[in-house]
């Protein structure tokens, strides 16, 4: 099997998440993903853009064969984006407060 379609295989396997769970969430057709997926030919590349995007992860990080990265959610993000806007009292009440 093609490396993209391995990994497709494993990351939507390894959420608990069928084929066609996947197809939806990417908002694309079943049928084109299977096909690519049984033909063993990786699908285009705004169909790959669409399928990161519904892992949560970027093309960047979808090639990393980095096993102990950590992919970061749409919400984690944007707490650490907020936390980076505080002042460093601010950052360290917060710490405090999320600690106890």
């Amino acid at each position: 099997m093609v490396y993209i379609n391995k990994k497709i295989v494993e990351m939507y396997e390894s959420r608990g998440w069928t084929l066609y769970t996947l197809a939806e969430k990417a908002d694309v057709p079943y049928s084109s993903l299977n096909s690519s997926i049984n033909r063993n030919t990786p699908p285009k590349i705004d169909t790959l853009e669409r399928i990161c995007e519904a892992f949560g992860v970027t093309l960047a990080q979808f090639f990393i064969d980095d096993e102990d990265l950590e992919v970061l959610n749409k919400k984690e993000k944007e707490l650490i984006a907020l936390f980076r806007k505080l002042s460093e009292e601010k950052q360290k009440a917060l710490l405090e407060l999320l600690d106890k």
